[in-house]
């Protein structure tokens, strides 16, 4: 149920802003980057599973910074560059890359090479995955993944219906990171009415969340509205593997 988080970077605003907003469409919580200072503030701020990386970024070379990354990550990067010479793409290759798209790309591939290097990366250990989860304390409760079971901070058992259980899952994958309601939507697999689409139905799922698990829902404290954008799970998570 996580959420795959994806950094833009692209010293062209007007293409950052057309490639974020796509990503947003397409189930993704993508965040805009130009320099290499923007992406290691994102790097030490949340989890990022993949990063969009433009080769020429005005004064900085993307290979370089890559290259640099490797050092001391591991997140998946994508080269999204118009340098789509043979040897430029097998720069990118040794400076660490994951995969190499030439533009101007199809926007459907794109999701597509996305989403398989995505799926490459939870095969293997990584701090974005918590593949093997059990068990997730978070302010005194625990929710038990094996058993499917949640539990208040004083030990009792409290029924989630299907579609709480799976919102809960999704704001415990992803803690203290903002996500809107149609990234919540596309986690759940949640359509709309042709009128509201799909923000109302994710509106009355989460107040029957509150209604379970904040002491009161007329003042959440646990999962918090962001206004203007969506919720956020205000607490920490930890986590026991099996």
């Amino acid at each position: 149920m996580t959420i795959p988080r994806l950094l833009v970077v692209d010293d062209d605003e007007d293409m950052r802003s057309m490639m974020t907003r796509f990503l947003h469409r397409s189930g993704f919580a993508a965040l805009p980057a130009g320099t290499e200072a923007e992406i290691r503030a994102h790097l030490e701020a949340g989890r990022i599973d993949l990063i969009l990386l433009d080769v020429m970024l005005g004064d900085e070379n993307g290979t370089e910074i890559c290259a640099r990354l490797r050092r001391d990550q591991n997140v998946p990067v994508i080269f999204v560059s118009a340098l789509s010479a043979d040897h430029q793409r097998m720069a990118g290759y040794e400076v660490g890359a994951d995969d190499y798209i030439a533009k101007p790309f199809n926007p459907d591939l794109l999701i597509a090479r996305v989403r398989a290097v995505l799926h490459r990366a939870q095969r293997t250990p990584s701090l974005a995955y918590r593949r093997r989860t059990e068990t997730y304390r978070f302010a005194g409760w625990v929710y038990d993944a094996r058993r499917d079971e949640v539990r208040s901070p004083e030990g009792f058992e409290v029924a989630l219906s299907r579609r709480e259980t799976a919102l809960l899952k999704v704001l415990l994958a992803n803690p203290r990171i903002p996500l809107t309601r149609e990234e919540i939507a596309a986690a759940l697999d949640v359509a709309g009415d042709g009128t509201d689409q799909p923000g109302r139905a994710i509106d009355v799922l989460v107040g029957r969340l509150r209604g379970k698990i904040e002491r009161n829902p007329r003042d959440p404290q646990l999962l918090r509205t962001e206004r203007g954008l969506g919720y956020v799970l205000a607490t920490d998570v930890t986590t026991e593997e099996a």
